[in-house]
């Protein structure tokens, strides 16, 4: 039995045969003291065969194909021209066994990864610039460098609108606002209370009392005037009224000009981040629409994005069974009772949900447990779908409602297999009706610009048809002179002549003919008509050196030479 080592690096792939196999599976310690040695191990290992990479694409898909434990192309052609026909006394190490089970696949060679097949694999690879020829060290770092940022790049490739990064980031920044803005708004009523108490018990929201202590500043200027605009700010009447006449009766001291302006300045900056927080809110309600719009309209925005950062990313969310997600937050405490040996944690984050709160107290820990189940399949669903839709979402929250309806009154809910063949029924409508939106679209894109071409060239034979017929007309008008008619005719040639310079269409010609053909000429007996022709035949044999245009007419078709002797027929020549 002849062992072959296949390696895969970088630059390429290399084939080695071992020699004396069984010697040196016998004695594994002498093998793995040679591969410390480059000359001792040349002696055990011998190069088959070399096949390089032609680019840097090719080896980045070579590599993820053997990384996945498929079998390329590329490296069953190398092997089937290097290794030795008769199969059967042939032993292939590999460093994968899925790549290993490929290979035995396909061709049909016994295959090991195990034994001193790894030892094998650790010397090539440190000394693969001593059989290949050409392949130096500072080469082999360069190609590997590269190969690996592009491996790492491939792996760690997303989709831009679907970054739960970008939830975990928002998430936790609002979270943390919310902490600054109360300390922010403890200290700004702590600090204006010296100069108007009586403020923070008539407003006790954090946003409206940093937008009045801005507006109002010294209390003393407060008026009847100011009202309308303290309307504005707390959005009721009663209030702003009740703090004017709190201000009228005020027991706080009165305070120096530079401590308000500090006071203002810093209730302006408070004011300012509850206003980012709001507008962080909206965004973070765009990206949950966008990455996980089931688990979004399940459990809502908030709650739904506070899973997803706990558990890391999407797709750990996902992975993740339905008893994890139900005590997701709470680990303390779980670990707590854990140690303690008492009753375990029923609900972690989700306990934030307006399920759990609309539950009684006796089905709080059921229905944390049914909304849990609910949010691994919506979780999965945002994850591995391809088209993204709240269709599910939406239909899983009518379960939950009708969960909590049972628990209540006891009304049967529907089963889960309706649900979802409903909900898969109507997802794919809806997937069906964008695509045929779009298609009708595509189709009314490329049909506006058909038909912006179209109306161009028939308005250019229009403009022909139009100098024809009025050439004709003007013709008419000079059939009784006679004594011009050489004049008109060369008149008549170099305004035909510019028409179809211009136009440098043979339709058009058509178009002319038919024009002239369309004239009151036309009922004339055909006796005249080919006496006309004949004369236009004459005239032209004779002009030909005289006018270029005949000259051109005569190099050009039959069809031609007929539109021209009906129209110098036309002209007067009877």
């Amino acid at each position: 039995m002849q062992l072959f080592v296949v390696f895969e690096h970088a630059s390429g792939y290399g084939l080695f045969s071992v020699r004396e196999f069984e010697e040196v599976g016998a004695f594994l310690p002498q093998v793995e003291e040679a591969v410390t040695q480059a000359a001792k191990f040349q002696q055990v290992v011998k190069l088959v065969g070399y096949r390089a990479f032609t680019s840097a694409a090719q080896a980045l898909e070579n590599i993820n194909a053997v990384s996945e434990g498929l079998l390329t192309e590329e490296l069953k052609a190398f092997l089937e021209t290097n290794l030795p026909k008769k199969k059967s006394k042939v032993q292939l190490g590999v460093c994968d066994s899925k790549l290993g089970a490929a290979i035995n696949e396909a061709l049909g060679v016994g295959v090991t990864h195990v034994g001193v097949v790894p030892e094998i694999i650790r010397g090539i690879r440190t000394h693969l610039s001593h059989f290949v020829k050409g392949l130096s060290l500072a080469s082999m770092k360069q190609t590997e460098l590269g190969l690996g940022h592009s491996y790492s790049r491939g792996k760690v490739k997303f989709n831009i609108n679907r970054a739960d990064n970008m939830i975990i980031q928002s998430i936790s920044l609002i979270d943390q606002l919310d902490k600054d803005i109360n300390t922010f708004a403890m200290r700004i009523k702590e600090w204006y209370s010296y100069h108007f108490p009586e403020l923070a018990k008539v407003v006790t929201d954090n946003y409206q009392y940093s937008k009045c202590a801005h507006f109002i500043k010294d209390r003393k200027t407060l008026s009847e005037e100011s009202l309308p605009k303290l309307e504005e700010i707390t959005m009721d009447s009663a209030m702003a009224q009740a703090i004017l006449d709190a201000a009228r009766m005020s027991m706080g001291m009165d305070i120096s000009t530079i401590d308000l302006m500090n006071i203002e300045r810093f209730a302006k900056r408070v004011s300012s981040l509850s206003e980012y927080r709001k507008q962080l809110a909206q965004y973070l309600k765009k990206k949950m629409d966008f990455v996980a719009p089931n688990l979004a309209v399940l459990i809502g925005e908030v709650v739904g994005a506070r899973l997803i950062s706990h558990a890391g990313s999407l797709t750990n969310l996902a992975k993740y069974p339905a008893s994890t997600v139900q005590i997701l937050g709470a680990e303390k405490a779980l670990f707590r009772a854990i140690k303690t040996r008492t009753n375990t944690p029923k609900y972690g984050l989700i306990y934030h949900s307006t399920f759990i709160g609309r539950a009684d107290l006796a089905n709080k820990g059921r229905i944390s447990r049914y909304l849990a189940n609910k949010c691994s399949m919506a979780s999965r669903i945002d994850c591995f779908s391809e088209s993204l839709s709240s269709v599910f979402g939406e239909h899983l929250r009518e379960q939950v409602e009708e969960r909590l309806a049972f628990y209540e009154t006891g009304g049967v809910p529907r089963k889960n297999a309706e649900v979802m063949k409903a909900a898969l029924e109507e997802h794919n409508a809806k997937m069906e009706e964008k695509k045929t939106k779009k298609r009708k679209l595509d189709e009314l894109i490329n049909g506006g610009e058909e038909m912006t071409e179209v109306p161009k060239k028939k308005k250019k034979k229009k403009v022909a048809a139009e100098i024809a017929a009025t050439a004709v007309a003007e013709t008419e008008v000079n059939e009784e002179t006679t004594q011009n008619q050489e004049g008109s005719v060369k008149k008549k040639k170099q305004q035909l002549h510019q028409v179809l310079d211009s136009e440098n269409l043979n339709g058009e010609k058509m178009v002319a003919a038919e024009v002239v053909a369309e004239s009151p000429k036309k009922k004339k007996k055909k006796k005249k008509q080919q006496e006309q022709e004949g004369n236009a035949l004459e005239v032209i044999n004779g002009g030909v050196g005289k006018s270029p245009f005949l000259a051109k007419s005569l190099s050009s078709s039959r069809c031609d030479l007929e539109y021209a002797g009906l129209v110098l027929g036309i002209v007067g020549l009877n």
